[in-house]
């Protein structure tokens, strides 16, 4: 495949037609929504599986580096799978890819209820991460091709609340289901509702043109329905300030995991709770701010990026740091209601910071690689990030109890949002361009 000049831009020759033409704004949102019910199954099941980590612990005899190690078999697999899912999604039509993800991890949601040992546990838990890799750097190239840079955070920002609705849905049903019918019921129960969910959408979601939501003074068509050849995609690693957002968000998924991972054990060892009501203090609190937080995060971003074309990462600085206090309470406090405040305030940050993650991303490169960087990030922040926290602390935790194990993890936020404040004020005047482009190609 070979790069030809037409005036001051590089084409490539399209790889597949394009199936819809420019949608209405009115579906353009619906899309949103769609695409947030798949988003809740794929947090759902996630969620679901850590709040049910005492009874699985009791029923298999399970250590806690054990736990530690199942939470991080599906970060690992996720991550790994990235940049690969991401390379699939810009070379097949999206919505083939998130339907066909979303029926393999919830097929696999049901088979992890089947396990019978911590082995079986532990392959299935980390093929779930096969399945899910691909949903959501499909989605977000959608999204991008329905919303243009006026919504594009505010659409990110809201499609962004479904993992925390999800985190909640999976958190505190798996628990209140697991803690009647047994933690296997659980699982089955989010699996099956996630394929019945799968063959209703197959008739509502349709497929958008690449490059439809952006005006051909930003991008030319021919750019955006062309697909990367290897040099291209080796070329946004060229990229310094995305490689910076990915090494932000790895810290922030660091974070995110830990609390994500442990607080319901904390919870469930420290207060004495019921497995439910654990699941629903860790989860409910937090997420439900971080909805909060998000929407707050993306109007902000869509606001001040017409005068600053930094402000989605200054946007995500300020949720990084801000949320540190509340890290630390979350681990240190000695009563519940000061770690539920802790929690709550803390979702809030995030939900900031999470609005932007791929909406300042997609400011960076190229329309047609957009699957492809949302693949990256999501293999830095899920195999660095992800991978390494649940194991890290329940390392730590044998040393320094849980609380300051998770109470330390704030030190990962302060070297997430220094980096972040680095690449906006050195990094981006330089890689920031208004035509999307690989490092090489001439600007329109």
């Amino acid at each position: 495949m070979s790069l030809v000049h037409r005036g001051n831009t590089r084409d490539l020759r399209p790889a597949q037609p394009n199936t819809a033409g420019p949608a209405t704004r009115t579906y353009a949102w619906l899309v949103i929504g769609m695409l947030w019910f798949v988003c809740f199954f794929s947090y759902a099941d996630r969620q679901g599986f850590f709040s049910v980590f005492p009874l699985m612990r009791q029923a298999m005899g399970l250590s806690t580096l054990q736990l530690g190690m199942l939470g991080s078999s599906f970060a690992v697999v996720y991550g790994i799978a990235g940049p690969f899912a991401g390379y699939v999604v810009d070379r097949v039509r999206r919505k083939t890819a998130i339907l066909g993800g979303l029926e393999l991890w919830s097929v696999i949601c049901i088979l992890s209820a089947l396990a019978r040992n911590f082995t079986q546990l532990l392959f299935f838990r980390a093929a779930e991460g096969l399945g899910e890799a691909i949903f959501y750097p499909a989605a977000l190239s959608m999204v991008g091709d329905y919303h243009g840079p006026r919504s594009r955070s505010r659409a990110m920002g809201l499609l962004q609340t479904s993992v925390y609705a999800g985190t909640v849905g999976g958190g505190y049903w798996a628990g209140a289901i697991a803690q009647r019918h047994g933690w296997r019921a659980s699982l089955f129960f989010f699996g099956a509702l996630g394929c019945l969910f799968g063959l209703v959408l197959m008739r509502l979601l349709r497929e958008p043109k690449r490059g439809s939501a952006d005006t051909p003074g930003e991008v030319s068509h021919s750019q955006a329905g062309a697909t990367l050849s290897l040099h291209d995609i080796l070329s946004l690693l060229r990229i310094r300030s995305l490689l910076a957002l990915m090494g932000g968000f790895a810290g922030a998924n660091f974070v995110a995991l830990v609390l994500l991972t442990w607080m319901p054990t904390y919870l469930y060892s420290t207060f004495h709770l019921s497995l439910a009501m654990a699941a629903f203090d860790a989860a409910v609190y937090p997420q439900m701010a971080s909805i909060a937080g998000s929407i707050v995060g993306g109007y902000l971003a869509d606001t001040f990026v017409v005068s600053d074309p930094r402000a989605r990462v200054w946007v995500q600085c300020g949720g990084l740091f801000a949320g540190i206090p509340f890290v630390v309470l979350s681990g240190l406090s000695s009563s519940l209601t000061g770690v539920i405040v802790a929690l709550t305030c803390w979702g809030f940050c995030k939900g900031i910071y999470d609005s932007n993650i791929f909406a300042a991303a997609f400011d960076l490169v190229p329309i047609r690689a957009r699957g492809t960087a949302s693949g990256l990030m999501n293999c830095v922040g899920w195999l660095i990030g992800g991978g390494a926290a649940p194991v890290t602390i329940g390392f730590l935790a044998g040393f320094l109890g849980m609380g300051k194990a998770i109470a330390a993890s704030a030190a990962v936020y302060l070297g997430a949002g220094v980096l972040l404040t680095f690449t906006a004020v050195q990094l981006m005047g330089k890689d920031l361009i208004s035509t999307p482009r690989l490092p090489g190609e001439e600007p329109s």
